[in-house]
């Protein structure tokens, strides 16, 4: 069922959907060539429900809150093509199993075994952050003559929506079905004043995983009251199976001639440096780790890739492409947003051990959050984030999974 909408957003509209499954070789939307490819394993629950496509939703218990509210994991694919595992706790990506070139499906997606580690360690593993995505200077901006402050909780500034953002919430729940797709709608009301920022705003982000391998993930959000949005999904990707080693050999497009550019504490310093002859450059499909070691001031600032791009066009389209050439796995990301953060893991050290009993290590992944740009209520020259009651936030972002076979 369809999220109704009373009003376009202010912010940007979705648009048509992009997308059929990817074809091989055409990784990047712009024409640029890569050639596309892991690992092993799989495993799954108890279907509740199959329809003639083979697709399915299952669920089973993941736990209990200190509180006594139940999480439950739900399980949405198929047998042997992709399926996707949620967690309505911060409506969470938990596991993503795609096949490679062979046939054989492994875990794309780096998670934690249990609800517990995900409320004490988690590094935003998969969840929906917000209410603000990303970072807010000093946790502080003003709106309509009103200051309002952020509690900080990345040095001196606030990110992901602060201590106890959406990603620490267990959200409501409902199952989707529809011919050639199955989904899960998630919903979550924050309260004025919560975490500081004003207004009541209801969110709902609804997760459908289409017959075709694509993971399509619908923002939605109203107020009563201003307020700054910036939603996304923090899913951190290795597509030669998490917990395997590094991604530095994944071929990494962004469709961006800018990015934003930043100080050490990671917040942008309002202006947005052209991409050409530098290690933020894309355009052409290139491996994460080729340019990752160069003593460029802004990759030192914050020890290595964890910078918003400005991407290119608006509308949905195509904006980045993954490709690991050992297993033939790729990504497609189509979007509305203004920009896309590109996060390499370098805060990850040894200390998490994941779902696959393996430690996760800086270079073991990425992330690819698609967004409006981080500190945008401080930066009146960026896209605006701020929602207005009888406004609707909404966008949309689709993630189609593909894999290219041998030559």
């Amino acid at each position: 069922m369809a999220v109704p909408v009373s009003r376009r957003t202010v912010l940007r509209s979705a648009g048509a959907l992009g997308g059929g499954a990817l074809a091989a070789g055409a990784l990047a939307g712009t024409g640029a060539d890569a050639d596309p490819a892991a690992a092993s394993a799989a495993a799954a629950p108890q279907p509740v429900t199959s329809e003639p496509d083979a697709l399915s939703i299952r669920t089973d218990p993941f736990g209990t809150m200190p509180d006594g509210t139940p999480v439950t994991r739900y399980t949405l694919g198929s047998e042997h093509g992709v399926q996707v595992q949620l967690l309505d706790y911060g409506a969470t990506v938990h596991r993503v199993l795609t096949p490679d070139r062979r046939g054989h499906r492994a875990n794309v997606a780096l998670g934690l075994s249990t609800l517990d580690e995900y409320r004490t360690k988690s590094p935003y593993f998969g969840a929906i952050v917000g209410r603000y995505a990303n970072r807010i200077a000093k946790g502080r901006f003003t709106l309509d003559g009103h200051t309002y402050q952020i509690p900080v909780n990345d040095g001196e500034n606030a990110l992901h929506g602060g201590p106890v953002g959406f990603d620490k919430h267990v959200w409501d729940a409902e199952i989707e079905r529809r011919h050639g797709r199955v989904g899960v709608r998630f919903r979550f009301v924050s309260p004025d004043g919560d975490m500081g920022f004003p207004g009541t705003l209801t969110t709902i982000v609804t997760y459908t995983l289409t017959a075709r391998g694509e993971l399509i993930i619908d923002y939605h959000a109203t107020t009563d009251k201003a307020t700054v949005v910036n939603l996304s999904n923090h899913t951190y990707w290795n597509l030669g199976g998490e917990g395997t080693g590094s991604v530095y050999d994944h071929l990494l497009w962004i469709d961006a001639d800018r990015y934003t550019a930043v100080d050490g504490e990671a917040i942008p310093l309002g202006t947005l440096p052209n991409v050409h002859a530098t290690p933020f450059d894309f355009r052409r499909p290139t491996a994460i780790g080729a340019r990752i070691r160069a003593g460029d001031q802004q990759l030192i600032n914050v020890k290595g890739y964890d910078h918003n791009w400005v991407l290119n066009g608006s509308g949905q389209r195509r904006i980045a492409t993954v490709y690991h050439p050992t297993s033939g796995r790729h990504l497609a990301f189509t979007t509305d947003q203004p920009g896309l953060q590109f996060y390499a893991g370098d805060q990850l050290d040894g200390t998490l051990v994941g779902i696959g009993g393996n430690t996760y290590r800086q270079s073991d992944t990425l992330v690819l959050e698609t967004q409006h740009f981080p500190d945008s209520p401080n930066q009146p020259d960026f896209p605006s984030t701020v929602l207005r009651p009888g406004q609707v936030f909404r966008t949309a972002t689709t993630i189609d999974f593909g894999v290219a076979r041998a030559d």
